[in-house]
């Protein structure tokens, strides 16, 4: 244990014998690892910088949440080694597995600097009872440390598009890593572990609100519904895959790259026929039936979407092409990947806003894994169909910020030697 008892920056701690735990122990992540060897070697400057730079949880009452989700209450408890109260705060790796209640909201070592009030305990207990443990007294002039480490070290906020690993409570290798590495994108995007199955995010008010205003999901039965039709890759948008399911028909049959032009005049002949089709007679239950024939204006306007859209993934492909996204003589095949993947992070999200439990999240992470396994053959190419679908909706051929965070998080999981996407089998 360390007991921070001095205003400096770098205190000697109080230690009470973690000698045999610690040689035992492996951390949960790197936040933990840092901490541990930080608090090691008595740098306590150190210590704060590491906490500065990542969440501390606490756990609160969900009914609370639910009805004031904008407050934190601090509980204490009395801890008999230092004969004092404390405040228990936890770093990521060290979060339990998701219960119906308490929750868990996070929040930086700087908003506690600033929101300890008179009265509040005089101990900030950090990963209390592990080896990585501190606990650091609250005064005002303890707190003026927290911040200066906590603005030094935090900058414009949490880091972005790093590895994050759970090496204690999070799968590894097998089925379940498989579908957890499906959101890998979006999770080194965030810098968020991708293999915690009991996740927690943000916290409980920052998932809801994730969910609220990402997706329009603010109960059970919508994140039902939402999990469902991503599994069922209903969210993409059906246009996209008339458009390259044609290409991927013309590919097979003339067993070759197929150029734009041929594409696009196949585009044409089809939808014009598909709207002649649509206004003959057919014979059905109720008889013989005909269809009003569309509207000539509706034609045209269909065919110069699709065509517009062909030129749109043509010239995405070139890009990704040059960005090493894509083999040369490769396209994408279909653009599910985008729905298996949000599928994958969807399960997450449900769990750490309480919409599912765990073993629900568990089974769509496993469906979103053998969606993708089926649909395609590689981490590569499943990265590219994800990385077009995501562009195709968001990024409007700007090549901003909705490509180059998942050109950035796609060059990390093919090149860092512990990416899941180089441990882990793609079948």
């Amino acid at each position: 244990m360390g007991l921070w008892s001095e205003v400096g920056p770098v205190a000697e701690p109080v230690q009470i014998g973690h000698e045999a735990q610690a040689a035992r122990w492996q951390a949960p992540s790197v936040v933990e690892h840092e901490l541990y060897a930080a608090k090691a070697r008595g740098d306590w400057a150190g210590y704060l910088d590491v906490l500065g730079r990542t969440l501390l949880f606490i756990a609160d009452s969900r009914a609370r949440l639910d009805v004031r989700p904008e407050t934190v209450v601090f509980t204490p408890y009395w801890d008999t080694r230092v004969r004092s109260s404390c405040l228990a705060v936890f770093t990521p790796g060290m979060l339990p597995a998701p219960v119906a209640d308490p929750v868990l909201v996070s929040r930086s070592l700087n908003w506690y600097a600033e929101s300890w009030k008179e009265g509040d305990p005089p101990l900030l207990a950090v990963n209390p009872g592990s080896p990585c443990e501190a606990f650091l007294a609250t005064t005002p002039a303890h707190r003026a440390v927290w911040r200066r480490h906590a603005d030094r070290v935090f900058g414009g906020g949490l880091p972005q598009h790093q590895l994050s690993t759970l090496h204690v409570g999070g799968p590894l290798h097998g089925r379940l890593a498989h579908g957890l590495a499906c959101a890998a994108l979006m999770f080194v995007k965030n810098s968020e572990f991708w293999n915690a199955m009991a996740y927690h995010g943000g916290g409980y008010t920052d998932e809801k609100d994730r969910l609220r205003d990402h997706w329009g999901v603010t109960n059970r039965a919508e994140w039902q519904r939402t999990q469902e039709r991503l599994l069922q890759a209903q969210m993409i948008s059906g246009v996209w895959e008339f458009a390259l399911g044609l290409r991927r028909s013309l590919a097979l049959d003339f067993a070759g790259p197929i150029g734009v032009d041929h594409w696009r005049q196949v585009a044409d002949r089809v939808l014009r026929n598909n709207a002649v089709k649509n206004a003959e007679a057919r014979i059905t239950a109720e008889g013989v039936t005909t269809a009003q024939p569309r509207d000539d204006a509706v034609v045209e306007a269909q065919v110069a979407g699709v065509q517009r859209l062909i030129g749109r993934i043509t010239r995405y492909e070139a890009r990704f092409r040059a960005d090493g996204l894509l083999p040369e003589d490769k396209f994408v095949r279909t653009v599910e990947a985008w729905d298996y993947g949000r599928a994958s992070g969807m399960a997450r999200w449900g769990l750490a806003a309480r919409y599912c439990t765990l073993q629900e999240a568990e089974r769509a992470v496993l469906s979103a894994g053998r969606s993708s396994q089926a649909n395609y053959r590689s981490w590569e190419e499943f990265s590219a169909a994800y990385i077009l679908g995501r562009c195709l909706h968001f990024d409007e051929e700007e090549f901003g910020d909705w490509y180059g965070e998942m050109l950035a998080a796609h060059r990390v999981l093919t090149t860092e030697p512990s990416s899941p996407w180089l441990n882990i089998p793609w079948k």
